[in-house]
């Protein structure tokens, strides 16, 4: 059994973002009901993964029930931004997405990220129940995030710091070869 379980159901907001600057940024997935706020710690390429999750559940959903979700769902811009005190309750490991037909809502379910060896049957688990529309909301804030980082270079496809980057494509190792049309 999990030695804990935040269950926000359903939320009032729920959000994805980052602190620092580009190339040191720490990101959080945070979700709040009334004045309860659960923040966890996530890397940038969770964040990138839940947002495309995300769109592909809705996609499907939609194709599903045949009814695009309604634009009064849509949040607020200001629950799209980062409630203090920023006090991670876990760092992220694993993430899933459900949907629950009768209620019509997303599940997002966060577990805990484990050490090798540790019984990931006690690790932390969050289950944040959200609509189709703060779903959306948050895939389409996440993905802007993630493109405010630093630019990846063309060759390699590493991040590009402001004072340059190592390339090995430039520096004669690790060629790869353009694939002209």
């Amino acid at each position: 059994m999990p030695r804990s379980i935040y269950d926000l159901d359903p939320v009032s907001a729920i959000t994805a973002d980052a602190v620092g600057e580009p190339g040191k940024r720490v990101f959080y997935l945070q979700a709040r009901q009334g004045k309860r706020t659960v923040t966890l710690l996530i890397e940038k390429e969770q964040v990138r993964a839940l947002a495309t999750g995300i769109d592909q559940l809705i996609e499907q959903m939609e194709q599903k029930l045949s009814r695009p979700s309604s634009e009064q769902e849509t949040p607020l811009q200001s629950d799209l931004v980062l409630q203090e005190p920023l006090d991670p309750e876990f760092r992220v490991g694993q993430m899933g997405l459900g949907f629950d037909e009768e209620r019509g809502m997303i599940i997002l379910i966060a577990q805990e990220a484990v050490a090798e060896g540790e019984d990931a049957d006690n690790a932390a688990v969050a289950r944040f129940w959200a609509t189709r529309g703060q779903m959306r909301a948050l895939s389409r804030h996440a993905q802007a995030v993630v493109e405010q980082g630093r630019p990846t270079c063309p060759l390699c496809g590493q991040p590009i710091d402001p004072t340059g980057h190592f390339c090995p494509p430039r520096n004669g190792h690790n060629r790869q070869q353009a694939v002209l049309p």
